[in-house]
C-alpha cells in the first residue's frame, strides 16, 4: 500500500490487516523511533479527522506541520500540486489531504514521492472515516460476512457513505441505503429501504447528515426531517436487541438523530472518535512502513501483538 486514497482500491485482507494492526495499536501503541514529518494539508474544515491525526502523529514520536489555509500562499494563487510539493521539499514524509475537490489527488498522480493520505475528497470519498467505522464494528461483531448494516441519510452528497459502501460490500457485508427523495445515488448497485424498514432489519445503522454546504439549495426542513427519515425514539425501540449506531459525525441533534440517542447504550459514536486515533495511527506506519521510513520489524512486531 503506497498510498491510502481510496476503499474502492482494498481487498479484503488489505483491510484486515489495517483493523489488526490498529488494534494492536491500541492495546500496545509504539513509536516509529525515527524523527519523521506529517504534513496537515486541510483546505476544509475539520474538527474529528485533523485532531485525531495529530494525536495519532504524536503517538507515533512525528512532528506535525501544520497548513492554515488562510494564511498559506494559495491566497495568492499557488496550485495544490505546488504546495503539496514545497511541504514534500522542505522535508515533509507524509501528506494528509482533505480537500473540497472530489478528485483532488488526480492532480498529484506520480508526480509526488512521498505517501499520501487522503483525509477526504468533496463528495468522493473518506477513506480514514470508513476504517474507523469498520474498525467499531469488527470490535462489536468479530466478522462482516453477512451482517446487515444500512447507510441513512444524504446518500447523493456523502464521501462516507462512498467509502463504507465500496468497504464493507468487499468485506461480506449485506448493505443497503436509506435516503429522503433527492438524497439517493443511483451510481450503486445497493438497494434502497424505509426507514422504518432499516430500523426493523439492520446489525448496524449508520447515520449521515444532510450535508447543507454541498447542495445547491437547501433541500428540507430540518423541523420535518427527524420524523420522515431521521432515527426517533420511536424508531430506536423496533431495532434489534444487538443492533448498533455509528455516526461519523458532525452530529446535527434532532435532525438526523434525536438528542436522546446520541448517546444512548446502542450508540458507539464517541467510540468511533476513539478508534479514528487508533486507526489513523496503523494506517501512517503501514505506508510508512512500506516506504522504508517506517520502525525496524514492524510486520512481524505487530502481527504478533495482534495474535
Amino acid at each position: 500500500m503506497r498510498e491510502f486514497l481510496s476503499t474502492r482500491e482494498l481487498s479484503s485482507d488489505s483491510i484486515y490487516s489495517i483493523l489488526e494492526t490498529a488494534e494492536a495499536m491500541r492495546k500496545k501503541p509504539e513509536s516509529i523511533r525515527s524523527e519523521r514529518f506529517a504534513a496537515n494539508l486541510f483546505f476544509e474544515v475539520s474538527t474529528r479527522t485533523k485532531t485525531s491525526f495529530q494525536v495519532a502523529e504524536k503517538r507515533l514520536g512525528m512532528e506535525t506541520l501544520d497548513f492554515q489555509m488562510e494564511s498559506s500562499s494559495m491566497t495568492k494563487g499557488e496550485s495544490l500540486y505546488d504546495t503539496v510539493r514545497t511541504y514534500e521539499a522542505i522535508g515533509a514524509d507524509l501528506l494528509i489531504v482533505r480537500h473540497a475537490y472530489d478528485h483532488w489527488y488526480d492532480e498529484l498522480a506520480g508526480r509526488i514521492s512521498v505517501p499520501i493520505i487522503n483525509a477526504g475528497a468533496g463528495k468522493g470519498e473518506h477513506p480514514t472515516q470508513s476504517m474507523l467505522d469498520l474498525l467499531t464494528i469488527y470490535q462489536e461483531f468479530g466478522s462482516f460476512e453477512g451482517l446487515n448494516v444500512v447507510i441513512a441519510g444524504d446518500i447523493k452528497h456523502s464521501r462516507v457513505a462512498r467509502s463504507n459502501a465500496y468497504a464493507l460490500t468487499t468485506l461480506g457485508a449485506n448493505v443497503s441505503f436509506a435516503a429522503a427523495p433527492g438524497f439517493e445515488d443511483d451510481s450503486f448497485d445497493i438497494p434502497y429501504v424505509s426507514m422504518d424498514e432499516a430500523c426493523d432489519m439492520c446489525d448496524v445503522l449508520m447515520l449521515l447528515r444532510i450535508q447543507h454546504e454541498r447542495h445547491a439549495q437547501v433541500s428540507y426542513r430540518t423541523t420535518s426531517y427527524l420524523g420522515d427519515y431521521g432515527l426517533t425514539m420511536e424508531r430506536e425501540r423496533r431495532m434489534r436487541d444487538h443492533a448498533i449506531v455509528l455516526h461519523p459525525a458532525p452530529v446535527n441533534r434532532g435532525v438526523e438523530i434525536d438528542t436522546r440517542l446520541v448517546e444512548c447504550d446502542r450508540s458507539r459514536i464517541f467510540k468511533q472518535m476513539e478508534n479514528g486515533v487508533h486507526t489513523r495511527m496503523a494506517i501512517i506506519s503501514i505506508l510508512l512502513n512500506e516506504w522504508g521510513a517506517g520502525h525496524e520489524n514492524f510486520t512481524e512486531k505487530y502481527q504478533t501483538i495482534a495474535t
